[in-house]
């Protein structure tokens, strides 16, 4: 009974306009007109952008109506037209959705947050009134809301439209947190994220060595967020932010990261805009920077938009007298953006507005809102093929392509009807009635059906990404604008660097009328290659020292971060800047010190084969058999084959080489001393056996020498077997030990078993001279211990000198060395024992008899 009666008393306060019921918001009436356009159909869709084609009014009285002003100068009007035509099309095309109207209801949001939240409660009631949840009147029920506000009310929207499971669209960058499908279930995209081209501005600015930057965006949480991690991304890469700003028109704010006059070395501002804040942003930004002095001549700006610049340019204001010019991105669309004259084409966009649109002023009795509420013309001018065409040329055709993507998820939806009972209502026409949630599956795959943009694509994340064009953009004092692409971004697969980035070096010099090259921003200059950064962290980032690279080490790139190692086969040319092939070397027989070391080889072996063949030709002279004939022929035989040997340690080292080398060298050597030791010890039993009653004369004969060469050289022979059958030398190569060569040798396998081999041959040297020294006053005609002593003294001195020298020097040298030695010893040898025999048995004939020996053997007595 109460409620029959409250119905009749609002009836009657709504017929005679004497309304008592108040708001429970409290609200006060508004003082600027909301735009809205309207079209009834079976699934109304919403909108919210901003048209900016009425001016503000002044109230004469609360029942008067506000006037509505329609200019074109400040006209956005071709947003309205892109969403006219997307409607049209989809309503006249019978397999998209058949027997079904599409409605909308569109607002313009003034560019405030109030406004907005006004459309969107009007939006979210379901009747005339602004009542929430409340049904009364003609039915209109929101499917989706299209919208391309700034990101902080698209947020605002999407907190509110959560709550109702309704769908929201969004024809411009999708703002970070919306991307969150957990916080936002109910929002979707068709246009490409923003952060992907946050590395297209890092590439920009790395191409043209600029690192010195300031950074300006919208006095919003996204641009908030924007001037966060962008300085971050900048300082890991060596590029200072010198200054970030936030444009408001209520209180700018402007800081200075770095102290000093750093800012004024800018000529690079990179600007977050946003579409519907461009043009104040921009303008306000210029007149800020014209107050500090020299701060913006010759500057360029990079933006991070990608939508074509033309139109919202031409509203900027003269500056200066001067060109400004602007790097940017560019989304690559079907449609071609082609302008005669700026004015004329808005002047018919809005004309076609007027035509087709008739709009009034409206209030609702029970809401205190004022509109001017428009509605589509029954009879309406069709607007001409090639004004359709340059509407859409705009940005507007992410508009367009935004409502067909709703479109194709509505027929996705419609086409599964027969599978699954959508809904028990029906509305008068038959047709099943969509309920907002139930889109949400189709709207999820229809995303990507965005086909206004080429190269578009998802992303790791899932998230709708694109290929871009850099364009370079000037805008000269006569209000004129040129632009020409310069490069682009684009996918480049599943490598590490998913990107590639491709720029035209000559593209920014083709301007008309811009003689100025594009300015320089750095603190210093850059390091060459060959230089590696040196950071100060007393100083910004971007302010650095150059100091070369250490030895070793390259740097091909400017501004390298660090230097590197070339690889092992390669060094360091002279500037460092790059690796250049190392020289392979050894102890050739083609160089001068492998010419030299080979012929006083050869010299000696024949020398050494000479010698033995005038003993073997005189063998039974006195001289020939003095002092064990049989152990100087193996005393020649074994320097011979030591002057051969050293054969083995010239040329490329190969396998056989190095095996056979050392051991031959030690084994050859020992037998050679042995014999010396032989003779030596052969010497000293042959005078004691010349006085009476010793029995030594009974050890005296050729089975004692050759005992004692056998045992001395069996030792080594078991020294030299163990060496091979264990850790056997091998061709190596060393790269390390000289700058710019690789070093052919050999690998000793073990230098244990190198230098015990050595050792073992120097104790014999040792203990041969020290029995020769002692028996070099013995009596008797041709005792050879003195030519002993000198041929061990030469011996010894070669080879303990040979040790340091071995150890200290490297390369080819070291072989050269041991060579020297092997020759230097064993001509010693040679030179000190039996170049005097051969004097007497060559040239004084009369000193080799008998004879003499007696004589000489008496006179000593």
């Amino acid at each position: 009974m109460p409620t029959m009666m409250i119905i009749p008393l609002l009836l009657f306060h709504i017929t005679f306009g004497m309304q008592t019921l108040k708001c429970p918001l409290n609200l006060k009436p508004d003082q600027k007109v909301l735009l809205n356009f309207y079209r009834p159909g079976e699934h109304v869709i919403g909108g919210i952008t901003n048209f900016k084609i009425v001016k503000d009014y002044l109230y004469n009285s609360f029942d008067t109506a506000p006037v509505v002003y329609w200019f074109p100068q400040a006209s956005r009007a071709w947003k309205l037209l892109s969403f006219l035509f997307a409607f049209e099309e989809i309503n006249q095309n019978p397999q998209i959705l058949p027997n079904i109207t599409l409605g909308y209801n569109i607002y313009d949001n003034g560019v405030t947050t109030r406004r907005t939240l006004e459309a969107l409660l009007d939006l979210l009631s379901k009747g005339e009134a602004d009542v929430p949840n409340y049904s009364c009147g003609k039915q209109r029920n929101t499917l989706v809301v299209l919208e391309g506000v700034d990101a902080d009310m698209s947020i605002h929207i999407s907190n509110l439209l959560n709550l109702y499971k309704i769908p929201q669209v969004r024809s411009t960058f999708p703002p970070l947190i919306l991307r969150d499908r957990q916080h936002s279930p109910f929002f979707y995209s068709t246009f490409p994220i923003e952060t992907n081209h946050y590395l297209g501005i890092l590439k920009l600015l790395q191409y043209f060595k600029w690192t010195l930057t300031g950074l300006l965006a919208a006095d919003t949480e996204s641009g908030e967020k924007f001037l966060r991690l962008f300085t971050s991304i900048l300082d890991q890469n060596g590029i200072c932010v010198v200054f970030t700003r936030t444009i408001s028109s209520f209180k700018p704010d402007f800081k200075e990261k770095d102290a000093g006059l750093l800012y004024r070395k800018v000529k690079v501002f990179i600007y977050r805009a946003e579409i519907e804040t461009f043009i104040d942003g921009f303008s306000t930004t210029l007149n800020f920077l014209l107050m500090k002095k020299g701060y913006v001549v010759g500057n360029i700006w990079i933006i991070t938009v990608i939508w074509d610049l033309t139109l919202r340019m031409s509203r900027t204001p003269k500056f200066n007298e001067k060109s400004y010019r602007i790097l940017s991105f560019l989304s690559r669309t079907n449609k071609k953006i082609n302008f005669d004259n700026l004015e004329q084409l808005e002047y018919f966009i809005e004309r076609s507005v007027v035509e087709i649109y008739s709009c009034s002023y409206s209030k609702h009795a029970l809401s205190v809102k004022d509109w001017a509420k428009c509605r589509e013309r029954v009879k309406q001018k069709p607007v001409s093929q090639e004004l359709r065409e340059r509407i859409l040329s705009l940005d507007g055709y992410h508009i367009y392509h935004t409502v067909w993507t709703v479109a194709h998820a509505l027929h996705e939806a419609y086409s599964l009807q027969s599978q699954r009972r959508i809904t028990k209502n029906r509305n008068k026409t038959g047709i099943q009635r969509l309920q907002p949630w139930q889109l949400h599956p189709f709207l999820h795959i229809s995303q990507y059906y965005n086909n206004s943009i080429e190269g578009v694509y998802l992303d790791e994340k899932g998230d709708l990404a694109a290929d871009f064009d850099i364009m370079y953009w000037v805008r000269f004092p006569n209000w004129s604008i040129y632009k020409t692409r310069i490069g682009s971004l684009e996918r480049k697969g599943c490598s590490e660097d998913k990107f590639k980035f491709r720029m035209d070096k000559d593209a920014t010099g083709r301007a008309v009328g811009v003689d100025e090259p594009l300015p320089s921003s750095w603190c210093v200059d850059s390091c060459l290659p060959g230089f590696v950064r040196l950071l100060d962290p007393m100083k910004p980032v971007c302010c650095y020292s150059c100091v070369p690279c250490a030895e070793g080490t390259i740097s091909t790139q400017e501004d390298a971060e660090q230097c590197v190692r070339c690889p092992q086969d390669q060094y360091p040319n002279k500037d460092r800047d790059q690796c250049v092939p190392k020289v392979i070397i050894f102890l050739s027989y083609t160089e001068d010190l492998g010419i030299i070391l080979t012929s006083f080889a050869l010299l000696f072996s024949l020398s050494s084969g000479f010698v033995l063949s005038i003993f073997v030709r005189h063998m039974e002279t006195p001289v020939v058999k003095a002092n064990n004939r049989d152990l100087s022929y193996l005393l020649l035989i074994s320097l011979l084959l030591s002057f051969l040997s050293s054969f083995l340690f010239i040329g490329q080292p190969r396998r056989a080489n190095c095996l056979l080398r050392q051991a031959a060298f030690s084994i050859i050597f020992s037998v050679a001393v042995s014999s010396l030791l032989a003779k030596t010890i052969m010497v000293v039993l042959a005078f004691l056996a010349t006085k009476p009653g010793n029995r030594m004369r009974k050890w005296l004969g050729k089975l004692l020498g050759n005992s004692i060469v056998l045992c001395c050289s069996v030792v080594q022979v078991m020294i030299c077997t163990i060496w091979l059958g264990t850790v056997p030398p091998f061709p190596d190569s060393d790269m390390h030990s000289q700058a710019g060569e690789i070093v052919l040798h050999c690998n000793e396998g073990s230098v244990t078993m190198f230098y015990a081999a050595l050792c073992y041959m120097g104790f014999l040297a040792a203990v041969c001279l020290v029995v020769a020294f002692l028996a070099r006053r013995l009596p008797g005609a041709f005792n050879e211990a003195k030519l002993i002593t000198f041929s061990m003294l030469v011996f010894c001195s070669v080879w303990v000198s040979f040790v340091p020298t071995y150890m200290s020097i490297k390369g080819k040298y070291m072989v050269a060395v041991q060579v020297f030695s092997m020759l230097a010893s064993s001509a010693g040898l040679l030179g000190c024992i039996f170049f005097p025999k051969c004097y007497i048995i060559l040239f004084r004939p009369d000193l080799n008899r008998k004879e003499q020996l007696i004589l000489k053997s008496e006179r000593e007595m």
